[in-house]
């Protein structure tokens, strides 16, 4: 096997791995950083929903007290501010969601589906449990969950959850008393969900990757090209010369030409020696001639 054929198997064998192991860890790491933009625009919509909630308690339902003792307005409900303030953006975004899902909810929109129950059970046999990511497929692709307890903390919270006969006869009449009632001080009602779609940071994770790595594909194969280049140039052809000398003087053709020696490298050291060792040859044999 020939030098230059031993030399590009090695050094594929090196570069094979090295795209692999780049390729791995790129990907990983361009897969988990699509996913952190995920959580944090899941996050965003998060505190966006507390936002409303906050507003609509500081300031709206103030303003609307007077007006609930003849008629009940659910814009003064800080759930349901949140919930029409996020219906809003999916006008412009109808792959971004946002529910406070409620096992036992006074609005039936509210109320939890399966899988948004299970999370509510979650956090209620856990209270010490302050959020939940994850991931499951819908019809509009997989998408990324962010969930947070909802818990009675505020008693006035009761005036309109405990019992029927305490809450505002403008909210039963509009909303009735079959829901929404029998909540607990501190007890864990239901969950804040924010669903975020996966598709658009991972399409755009998987873009760059294959940039990347074609990109590094091809300088690769440049490097390549180019020590091939320079091998052959500076060892394979010199020492090819050089072996062709030595089998023709081997052969006893002592007038072949001398191999040129320029700089100090190895190449030129071995030729050097091996132009003394043929004039000391050629020394040799004159000497038996004589």
């Amino acid at each position: 096997m020939k030098l230059i054929v031993k030399f590009n198997l090695a050094l594929s064998l090196v570069i094979l791995i090295g795209l692999a192991a780049a390729g791995y860890v790129s990907h990983e790491l361009l897969q988990r950083n699509a996913r952190e933009e995920i959580l944090q625009n899941a996050r965003i919509m998060m505190q966006g929903s507390l936002a409303a909630r906050g507003y609509t308690i500081s300031q709206i339902n103030p303003l609307l007290q007077n007006q609930l003792n003849y008629e009940f307005l659910p814009q003064t409900v800080a759930a349901y501010a949140a919930t029409e303030y996020f219906n809003e953006l999916r006008k412009e975004y109808p792959d971004y969601t946002y529910k406070e899902a409620t096992l036992n909810p006074t609005n039936p929109r509210d109320r939890a589906a399966d899988w948004e129950a299970d999370i509510v059970n979650t956090f209620r046999n856990n209270s010490s449990q302050t959020e939940i990511m994850g991931e499951r497929d819908t019809p509009s692709g997989r998408t990324l969950f962010l969930a947070r307890p909802i818990q009675i903390k505020d008693p006035a919270c009761l005036r309109c959850h405990s019992v029927p006969d305490a809450a505002p006869a403008s909210m039963i009449s509009r909303y009735g008393t079959a829901n929404g009632f029998g909540w607990q001080h501190n007890e864990i009602v239901g969950a804040q969900v924010v669903s975020v779609p996966m598709a658009l940071p991972i399409q755009r994770a998987d873009a760059t990757f294959r940039v990347f790595m074609t990109l590094l594909v091809a300088l690769v194969a440049f490097i390549f090209v180019l020590l091939n280049i320079l091998l052959i140039t500076l060892v394979v052809r010199p020492v090819k010369r050089l072996a062709s000398i030595a089998d023709r003087v081997s052969l006893g053709e002592m007038d072949v030409e001398e191999f040129p020696v320029r700089g100090r490298d190895e190449i030129s050291t071995l030729a050097e020696s091996f132009g003394r060792m043929r004039k000391s040859l050629v020394h040799a044999l004159k000497m038996l001639e004589s």
